[in-house]
């Protein structure tokens, strides 16, 4: 089988060396796993910080990247009753957290660091780890579910948004699109900031009510004070980090949370601690989600036939290129690469 590989150095300052198609053996599965035919897997910032060396500058190489992936299932070994040969699957990012809060052990179960990841053609699973995608989505439409789309419900839903509620997204990756998406299928008002009025525009398009250049309004956070009436949001979708932290906690209403996902804009953030204390925010960390949330999900999105939007699809052998688009930081929804 083909897969891609981080292979003898991590950087993307030498894609050659850092990212190689090469062959594997192709595997079988054993006792309750299934062999899987990947059919399309999708880039997360996690993963471009993988093979820059940046997210786990000791993990062991050669390692094949990416978390998230969609695929048919074509073998399965005994014991399996979860899926059955020709089902439609999506693996789940930490493949032992099945229900219940985190831990240590299930996080180091995750795909694309420590484990092997998802740009092959070939993939052994436990069945576990594993869940059946809606019907009406595409191969690289439901590649883009297990991180940035379990990532935004899971936002929501920790957050307890309902319909009323206005919530707002920062930028046009993959979490935020979805996080606006869902967010209009909960019956919420999203609020949108980004860089360029274009992409501005687009999410206008997706159901945003109001949309802000935060490079045109550095103050973004009184601006959706503003546009929320003196109230503030319900709820941050918080992707930037220590870049954003403080706009955002100026931009929440009272008693409001703050779900932080990223750190887009920096990880050491100096922020106003009473901005939190005596506003009474709720400022929640969120790790992707686990499996019974992925399937609460994809229900919704199968009940109301949502589309997630895809920037730009790749082959395998130009998975350099994918990696080169996601770091100059120009697309609009997800980059998938098409085995």
């Amino acid at each position: 089988m083909r897969v891609v590989e981080i292979r003898g150095a991590f950087g993307l300052d030498n894609l050659v060396q850092a990212l190689v198609v090469t062959e594997r053996p192709d595997p079988r599965p054993g006792f309750g796993q299934a062999l899987l035919r990947l059919r399309a897997a999708s880039l997360n910032y996690r993963d471009l910080l993988t093979v820059q060396g940046k997210y786990n500058p000791k993990q062991k190489l050669p390692l094949i990247p990416c978390s998230d992936g969609a695929g048919e299932v074509v073998e399965v070994g005994e014991g399996v009753d979860r899926v059955r040969p020709g089902d439609r699957v999506c693996p789940i990012f930490a493949q032992r957290w099945i229900a219940g809060q985190p831990t240590r052990e299930k996080a180091r179960s995750t795909l694309g660091g420590p484990l092997d990841g998802t740009l092959a053609e070939l993939m052994v699973l436990d069945q576990e780890g594993l869940v059946k995608v809606p019907e009406h989505l595409t191969d690289e439409e439901a590649a883009a579910l297990p991180c940035a789309a379990l990532t935004a419900w899971s936002a929501l839903m920790e957050a307890g948004v309902e319909a009323g509620h206005t919530v707002l997204v920062q930028g046009t990756g993959g979490v935020s699109l979805f996080a606006l998406q869902l967010a209009r299928l909960l019956g919420a008002r999203v609020i949108v900031t980004s860089s360029r009025d274009d992409k501005l525009r687009r999410a206008l398009d997706l159901g945003a009510s109001d949309g802000v250049n935060y490079r045109a309004t550095p103050e973004w956070g009184a601006r959706v004070k503003e546009i929320t009436g003196g109230e503030g949001v319900d709820l941050v979708v918080e992707v930037g980090g220590a870049g954003t932290l403080e706009q955002s906690l100026r931009a929440v209403r009272f008693g409001g949370a703050i779900s932080l996902i990223g750190n887009l804009a920096g990880l050491d953030a100096q922020v106003r601690l009473s901005l939190i204390f005596m506003q009474r925010v709720r400022v929640l960390g969120i790790f992707v989600g686990h499996r019974e949330s992925f399937e609460a999900m994809n229900r919704a999105i199968a009940l109301h036939r949502m589309r997630p939007v895809i920037d730009q699809v790749f082959p395998l052998e130009q998975s350099r290129a994918a990696f080169e688009r996601m770091a100059a930081g120009d697309h609009f929804g997800k980059i998938c690469v098409r085995m």
